[in-house]
């Protein structure tokens, strides 16, 4: 899977005009393409189907004319989900507490993968996860890929958030 995040920077303010947040823009490679674009609501309830819909309208319009992606693909629209990926500076504050995956590029002090708590992003832009008892400092810049982790935690701290067409 590849991100593009020129294309995140594109089409960030169309998202943004209708109540959403870029989380992700990725092209996965397999017999068929598939450009995946993977939106949060900015107050934070979940996405609808019915939105993912709106938002694939509005993307489909604008790739229609710009065409980003050479040949045929197909377009996913998809809300980031509970054990989601963390991707901006603000994910990695916002679940600070929950235990999460990061993979560097290339190796930091020799290993590429961290498991562990989050504690956030420090002054130095610099993930903050705890692994074995010790606080590690990742450069944003170097992580290749983080996620949460599904745990009971994070379940149960998600169960509270509605879809935006619940009352």
């Amino acid at each position: 899977m590849e991100r593009l995040s020129w294309l995140e920077d594109r089409i960030a303010p169309t998202l943004e005009a209708m109540g959403f947040e870029v989380v992700r823009v990725a092209l996965t490679n397999g017999p068929r393409k598939t450009l995946q674009v993977m939106a949060d609501r900015q107050d934070g309830s979940l996405i609808s189907v019915d939105e993912c819909s709106e938002i694939s309208q509005a993307l489909s319009a604008i790739f229609d004319v710009e065409e980003p992606i050479k040949g045929a693909y197909d377009l996913e629209i998809s809300s980031a989900g509970i054990d989601r990926p963390l991707t901006r500076p603000k994910d990695f504050a916002t679940y600070a507490g929950y235990e999460a995956k990061l993979e560097t590029r290339a190796p930091l002090a020799g290993r590429r993968r961290f498991k562990g708590q989050l504690k956030g992003v420090n002054a130095a832009n610099e993930v903050v996860i705890v692994v074995d008892g010790a606080d590690v400092a990742v450069p944003i810049d170097a992580i290749g890929a983080a996620k949460l982790v599904l745990t009971d935690e994070l379940i149960a701290a998600t169960a509270g958030r509605k879809a935006c067409n619940e009352n």
